[in-house]
């Protein structure tokens, strides 16, 4: 659970992180910035909505890249694959850490979409040092 903190505990403190997806329609990668990055049962989970292109893209290949800086000197990558939970517990967890959401979002409502992290490898660079490797 330390891993997951710590990665948790980076990517929180940046603006924003980036999520890399494979969009098959197109035959490229499409990147987008998030902000909902949440702990829920020992797990990492982002949230989306099902209307999204990305929640599509996710679907046809739940493999993904996520990329954070913070400040100039420091950065994450996590390569993991998304795993879907819909369950509502898990959607309202997110919709309570987050609750701007909560305009456009609803436990229940057909479109919220929450995903945990599995197989994750997170890497904590920096120019400063030797890389800290996290896999979980």
């Amino acid at each position: 659970m330390q891993n997951i903190q710590e990665v948790y505990n980076f990517v929180r403190k940046c603006p924003a992180y980036f999520i890399a997806t494979y969009d098959d329609k197109a035959g490229q990668a499409r990147v987008r910035p998030f902000t909902t990055f949440h702990i829920f049962e020992g797990k990492l989970y982002i949230q989306t909505g099902k209307k999204k292109s990305v929640s599509m893209q996710i679907v046809n290949n739940p493999k993904v890249e996520i990329s954070a800086m913070y400040g100039t000197e420091t950065w994450i990558r996590i390569d993991a694959v998304l795993i879907e939970d819909t369950r509502l517990e898990a959607q309202q967890s997110m919709l309570d850490a987050f609750p701007i959401l909560e305009k456009m979002y609803a436990a229940g409502d057909g479109n919220t979409q929450v995903f945990y992290l599995k197989n994750v490898t997170a890497t904590i660079y920096s120019f400063a040092g030797e890389p800290k490797i996290y896999e979980f």
